[in-house]
């Protein structure tokens, strides 16, 4: 027997997931995405915004602001920067959500799992003890408390200055 949970705000991700033209973080970094925006916090070179599709609350990626697809494009500053706003989300995530640990990686091609491979984006993944919410097997079930809009906001105001 599958669960299913009614959650009607979600069919308007579900629709656009493979109907974007672009890519979604070039976007996001041009400031085109208006009341739609998930940007968290945005530095010279990268920024992190939250997954719109989260495998739990919290759910951010950090990405440069250049369309790079490899690890190795990288130049040294974007990388730096990489790796401050991902530790600046742990932060965030911390003091805001109180998770037990975290997961932080990279999905380098469509075969590794990432959605969006042609442009580079590492994820940080706030896990509770016990969730069940992270990449679920069975059931087929996978709740989400907070609307991406309120994770947002509060990510915003406790985004380390």
């Amino acid at each position: 027997m599958t669960e299913k949970l009614w959650a009607p705000w979600r069919l308007e991700y579900v629709s656009e997931a493979g109907s974007a033209e672009g890519c979604v973080f070039c976007s996001e970094a041009a400031g085109e995405l208006g009341e739609t925006s998930l940007l968290v916090a945005r530095g010279e070179r990268a920024f992190a915004l939250l997954n719109k599709f989260p495998y739990s609350s919290g759910h951010l990626m950090v990405a440069p602001l250049r369309h790079v697809a490899e690890l190795g494009e990288l130049e040294p500053a974007e990388v730096a920067e990489l790796h401050e706003l991902a530790t600046a989300a742990i932060d965030a995530l911390r003091s805001t959500y109180r998770p037990d640990a975290f997961n932080v990686g990279w999905n380098l091609g469509a075969v590794a799992g990432g959605s969006i491979s042609g442009h580079l984006h590492e994820h940080v993944v706030p896990r509770w003890a016990g969730d069940t919410n992270f990449m679920p097997v069975l059931a087929d079930v996978k709740v989400l408390p907070e609307h991406l809009t309120a994770t947002r906001k509060r990510l915003r105001e406790a985004w380390p200055r």
